[in-house]
C-alpha cells in the first residue's frame, strides 16, 4: 500500500544527494529488489537519499543486474517522531540487536549508540566490529524504505561502555533503564519534549559498577515496571513510551 502523501510504488534508499531531472543509477541493493519485484521500464518508484523529503522517480533501464532511474518531484514530506530520542542499546546476543534496530528504527529512534557492557554475550571487535556497524546501518535503512521514514538513524561504531558514558550526547536528557523500586516511572516524562538519550541494559543488566558510573554521569533511573523485560524489549517500550504523546499532538 502507498504511503500516505507520496507517490505509488516502493522506497528505496540512496546513498547520495537527488535532484530532480537527474539520471541514475540504482544502488546494487535496490537494483536487485527492482528486479526481485518485476518491475519494468516506466514503473514508479519513490527514492530518498537521507537529507530529508522524497523523490518521485521511473525506472528508465533494467539491465542484467544494473537499474537506472530518472528523478521527478521532491515531495518535502517528513515522518519522523515528535520528540528526538537516542538509544544507546549494550549489545544483545544473536539477532536481537538486528530486531532491536528493526523496531526502534520503525518506532522513530534517532540514533544508535551500540555498547559493549560487562555483561554482553556479543563482544565483536575489530573487523567484526566494523561489520556489525555496517550491518546494523543497513538494517536500519531498509526499516526507514518499510516505514516511510525519510532520514535514517545513524548507526555509531560499538564502543566499550567506560569510552561510550565519557562521550555521551551532552545536548539531551539522559536516562537508564533501571529496577531500582525508586526508579521514576518512565510515562511521567511523555510530556517533556526534551531530547533523550536513553541507556538500556544487555540480558542480565548493567552490573553495579557501570550503573554507578550512569548515575555519575547524569543518567536519572527510569523505570517500566515491576516486570523484567528482555534487553531487546526493554528499549523498544521505552521509546514507544517516550514518543507516545509526539505521536498524537
Amino acid at each position: 500500500m502507498p504511503l500516505a502523501g507520496s507517490k505509488a510504488g516502493p522506497r528505496f534508499f540512496c546513498p547520495w544527494p537527488l535532484a530532480e531531472g537527474a539520471c541514475l543509477q540504482l544502488p546494487p541493493g535496490a537494483a536487485r529488489h527492482v528486479q526481485v519485484l518485476r518491475l519494468q521500464p516506466g514503473a514508479c518508484v519513490t527514492l530518498f537519499d537521507g537529507q530529508g523529503g522524497e523523490w518521485a522517480a521511473t525506472i528508465t533501464r533494467m539491465g542484467r543486474s544494473e537499474v537506472d532511474a530518472q528523478v521527478a518531484a521532491h515531495l518535502p514530506i517528513e515522518r519522523e517522531a515528535g520528540r528526538t530520542v537516542h538509544l544507546a542499546p549494550c549489545l544483545a546476543a544473536g539477532e536481537r540487536m538486528d530486531w532491536l534496530v528493526e523496531k526502534a528504527t520503525e518506532l522513530g529512534a534517532a540514533s544508535f549508540a551500540p555498547v559493549l557492557s560487562e555483561r554482553s554475550v556479543l563482544r565483536p571487535s575489530g573487523e567484526r566490529a566494523s561489520r556489525k556497524q555496517s550491518h546494523w546501518q543497513a538494517v536500519a535503512q531498509a526499516a526507514c524504505e518499510q516505514c516511510g521514514r525519510n532520514r535514517v538513524p545513524a548507526v555509531e561504531p560499538i564502543q566499550a561502555f567506560d569510552a561510550w558514558i565519557d562521550s555521551a550526547l551532552p545536548a539531551a536528557r539522559r536516562l537508564v533503564l533501571s529496577l531500582d523500586p525508586q526508579a521514576r516511572p518512565i510515562g511521567q516524562l511523555i510530556d517533556d519534549d526534551e531530547p533523550a538519550l536513553l541507556l538500556s541494559g544487555p540480558e542480565g543488566g548493567l552490573s553495579p559498577k557501570e550503573l554507578q558510573a550512569a548515575h555519575a554521569g547524569g543518567f536519572e533511573p527510569v523505570s517500566l515496571g515491576p516486570r523484567v523485560l528482555r534487553a531487546e524489549t526493554a528499549p523498544l517500550a521505552a521509546l514507544a513510551i517516550l514518543q507516545s504523546r509526539a505521536a498524537h499532538r
